[in-house]
């Protein structure tokens, strides 16, 4: 896919980006990332997220509300690792330059517990870096990394080897403005004694680095080291800032190169034939992430005639407050006498819900993997717990009832638009119903708080978990909703939520299942949440991963019931 014109001039300089395209620090970049995000609460950057409305694309929208909620990277980003924080930051933060500085210093005291881990992003850089050198073209990087992290990088990579490389480097710290202002660049031009015009060349391997390279006035140079499809990247730019030239490899750099020199005789200081390195292999691809085949498009459903929803994590984010409470009442886990009570860990159903029990009988605490991931429900957390103990749950729930009290109150829609939703399912009319294990103390002050006007006038129906003996993963909520319908508890009454509890009372209830993935667990965990053992048979019927391909799937269902 590498795309090289012969009109392009012969570049003076090669600056380079640092991450992604000279060298690969994933590792220690990504677990950063994984420190810093769950800090955006006190650091008061969550109020500074970007309104999904204002994003670019839809996928940094899918980003913002994932970060918003869960205080962490998308796990699609997670598995393929092909986009820079500065890229994150640029598209959770947009063009606010005091939320994306804060982001960057708080990053940069996690990175410094893990710089170091670097190595070349392909095979052979060291030697492509040389033979251009050998060509008279000074070589320069020009990053948003500190200069501790730098210079210690450059002095690991390729053992050492790197060192007196470059005629100059330039990092965030030595300038006033990260990326994309064009401040690095044009400094490295200023310290090379060199203009800001075409024949210096900046290649880098993200949109930011492109947008920055416009602003500077250079010759911009996309690196496609990620190998993300020519669609893709023509789709992230407009005719102002689009690549001169797109790089698959540093074979192509050398192939672009050779093809100047013939245009331009003399222009370099050898050929380009004689002092290349022998072709190294190009970069591959990520191995693609493999999403759940619960999919809506191959499912067969009856059409609902009533939609029961879960509420927590499923129509709106009450995290915050809810993690909190489970915090706080944790240690009084001994006083109530159910450290004892907790099952045994081969009674557990995965290795995962063993060390969790484990963890709580130990430390009276959660694991702090839990609490960084924010995916499993207090309900999911005592059923883990406490197995089949109806008794132990109650008294768990009683008792974070007593902690939630001083926290809850903040509840915000899980997408946008979700209220336009349940308002069109009525239009269509399907019944809506509201099942939580939420007492009603505070789902009815929570009902009517959200979006600033409240949703009580969206449900027929609303069931929470002091309104029936027996709560969630027990089908007596899901039964009562469906009594209060007047409808019968059967697969044209399907229940929409996030968690195994969810799942398993719709099944047991004789409803259709429909997995709320908002937390993005992909096939393996799903497979092993969902394992259809004799022990623990009910799966979803289908499993959407937004609200959008739920309405989807809603409209897809042609076929009525009997």
């Amino acid at each position: 896919m590498a795309r090289f014109s012969d009109s392009l001039p012969v570049p003076a300089v090669l600056m380079f980006d640092w991450h992604g395209t000279l060298v690969d620090t994933s590792d220690a970049m990504f677990s950063a990332m994984e420190d810093m995000l769950p800090q955006l609460e006190e650091l008061g950057l969550v109020e500074r997220l970007l309104p999904e409305s204002k994003c670019m694309t839809a996928e940094d929208a899918r980003l913002v509300r994932y970060i918003r909620v869960y205080r962490r990277l998308h796990p699609r980003i997670l598995a393929e690792r092909r986009v820079s924080r500065t890229d994150i930051f640029n598209a959770i933060f947009g063009d606010d330059r005091d939320a994306r500085l804060i982001a960057h210093d708080a990053y940069n005291q996690c990175y410094r517990k893990y710089f170091g881990q670097v190595k070349p992003f392909q095979s052979g850089v060291y030697e492509y870096l040389v033979a251009c050198k050998e060509l008279g073209i000074r070589l320069a990087v020009a990053t948003n990394r500190n200069r501790e992290f730098l210079d210690t990088e450059i002095a690991t990579v390729d053992d050492g080897r790197w060192q007196g490389l470059f005629d100059t480097t330039v990092c965030a710290d030595d300038v006033t403005h990260y990326k994309p202002d064009p401040e690095v660049m044009l400094r490295a031009l200023d310290n090379l004694g060199l203009a800001a015009d075409q024949h210096a060349w900046y290649i880098g391997d993200s949109y930011v680095d492109m947008i920055t390279a416009a602003r500077a006035g250079v010759t911009r140079v996309f690196y496609n080291g990620a190998c993300w499809d020519q669609d893709r990247i023509e789709s992230w730019f407009s005719y102002r800032d689009t690549p001169h030239a797109i790089l698959d490899s540093f074979e192509d750099l050398m192939d672009g190169l050779a093809l100047l020199e013939r245009g331009h005789p003399g222009a370099l200081n050898g050929s380009v034939a004689h002092l290349r390195p022998p072709a190294h292999p190009p970069p591959t691809p990520p191995e693609p992430r493999i999403e759940a085949d619960w999919h809506p498009a191959v499912a067969k459903l009856i059409r609902p005639s009533v939609i029961l929803f879960d509420w927590h994590a499923t129509l709106v984010d009450t995290l915050d407050a809810m993690y909190h409470a489970v915090d706080d009442m944790l240690p009084e886990f001994h006083a109530l006498a159910l450290m004892n009570r907790m099952v045994a860990p081969e009674d557990s159903k995965t290795p995962e819900d063993a060390r969790l029990v484990a963890y709580v009988r130990e430390f009276a605490a959660l694991h702090p993997k839990v609490k960084a991931d924010r995916k499993i429900s207090r309900t999911d957390i005592f059923e883990v717990l406490f197995g089949e103990d109806q008794e132990a749950k109650q008294i768990a729930h009683q008792a974070f009832n007593r902690h939630y009290r001083n926290h809850f109150g903040t509840v915000t829609p899980f997408e946008p638009k979700v209220s336009d939703m349940l308002a069109a399912l009525r239009r269509h009319g399907i019944q809506v119903g509201l099942i939580t294990n939420r007492d009603r103390e505070f789902f009815e002050q929570e009902l009517a708080a959200v979006e600033g006007h409240g949703w009580v006038h969206l449900f027929d129906t609303t069931v929470c978990g002091d309104d029936t003996p027996l709560r969630k993963p027990h089908p007596d909520q899901l039964q009562l909703a469906a009594a209060n319908l007047e409808y019968p508890a059967d697969p044209c009454v399907w229940y929409v939520g996030d968690s195994t509890t969810d799942i398993i009372a719709a099944k047991r209830a004789g409803m259709t299942g429909v997995f709320f993935n908002g937390a993005q667990w992909d096939l393996p965990w799903l497979n092993k949440i969902f394992p259809g053992t004799h022990q623990h048979p009910h799966k979803p019927d289908v499993v959407v991963n937004d609200f959008s391909e739920f309405w989807a799937l809603v409209l897809a269902c042609e076929v009525g019931p009997p």
